[in-house]
């Protein structure tokens, strides 16, 4: 009699936990409502609105946000996907789809991955990896992430960040010149990454240089810190392109991380000028989730 009642009770836990489990997966089948985000030929982008949390906040204003994406491949996503990352034992063929958490701080435009997950078609899982320690890495008009990181701090904040990347006036002209050689040159801020720390504007710079027919010979993309009061800036990272390298990293070659004095008459006058009047014209914008202008450049 007691065996049986032990039957009976074993049976009774398994289909609890049988119970519990499929009530857990169709709960988690519930919560993951992807929202569509971009699309091109190689990639699908979503996240779940759902997902999004603020783990941090100061003074009300968040500083650490968790979400959840995902990410749809072509054959050629796919293959630059698992070329980037160096996995040779998965075919490009099989990776469907992959899920990520990560974190972003607004202050800083910055965001990590805290763990990803590659996908087949039918859901099995090929690959995974948990990030430790945690890579943050800024987001701008290059990075990969950057429309996540725009609908995420969105469903935060709804300041705005998704109707400025794509505004007519994301670019910011700061100056423009002609060349001695009939090329041109020309300086624009990206004022989606722009912000007020104390008394500097930060944000990042793209200046392009053609040739006389058109052509794009170099590009120079930098961030830089501008002190409006005191009339000096400098540069905090600077990536070069050119048809014969493509992209390069000259920050430790070209930069002291020291500012310098802006001399008038100069395109870093201009430069200042311009920033000064966007800074007076669009203060809210620049100003956003500031936690009393005290966050790190």
């Amino acid at each position: 009699m007691k065996y049986c009642i032990s039957i009976f009770s074993g049976v009774m836990l398994l289909l609890a936990i049988m119970c519990n489990t499929l009530m857990y997966s169709t709960a988690q089948a519930a919560e993951q409502q992807w929202y569509w985000i971009s699309s091109d030929n190689n990639y699908s982008k979503f996240y779940d609105p759902a997902q999004v949390r603020v783990q941090e906040a100061f003074g009300g204003i968040a500083t650490r946000i968790t979400a959840v994406t995902k990410t749809g491949y072509s054959y050629g996503g796919a293959k630059e996907t698992l070329d980037n990352y160096g996995i040779k034992d998965i075919r490009p063929n099989d990776l469907a789809y992959s899920l990520a958490h990560i974190q972003i701080v607004p202050q800083t435009r910055m965001l990590a991955y805290v763990d990803e997950t590659f996908y087949d078609k039918n859901g099995k899982q090929l690959w995974t990896k948990q990030y430790q320690p945690l890579k943050y890495k800024e987001m701008n008009s290059q990075e990969f992430d950057e429309d996540f990181y725009a609908f995420i701090v969105d469903a935060v904040f709804g300041q705005g960040e998704v109707e400025r990347r794509s505004a007519s006036d994301r670019w910011l002209l700061l100056w423009q010149e002609a060349l001695a050689d009939g090329g041109s040159v020309v300086c624009m801020a990206d004022t989606t990454t722009m912000r007020v720390n104390g008394e500097n504007i930060i944000f990042w710079e793209w200046q392009e240089y053609k040739n006389a027919t058109g052509g794009v010979t170099q590009i120079r993309f930098m961030k830089k810190a501008v002190n409006l009061s005191q009339y000096t800036g400098k540069i905090i990272r600077y990536q070069h392109w050119n048809g014969r390298e493509g992209w390069k990293d000259y920050t430790e070659a070209e930069t002291d991380g020291a500012y310098h004095a802006i001399e008038r008459g100069s395109t870093e006058e201009k430069e200042l000028l311009q920033l000064s009047s966007y800074d007076r014209t669009h203060s809210k914008w620049v100003h956003r989730y500031s936690l009393s202008d005290h966050e790190a450049i």
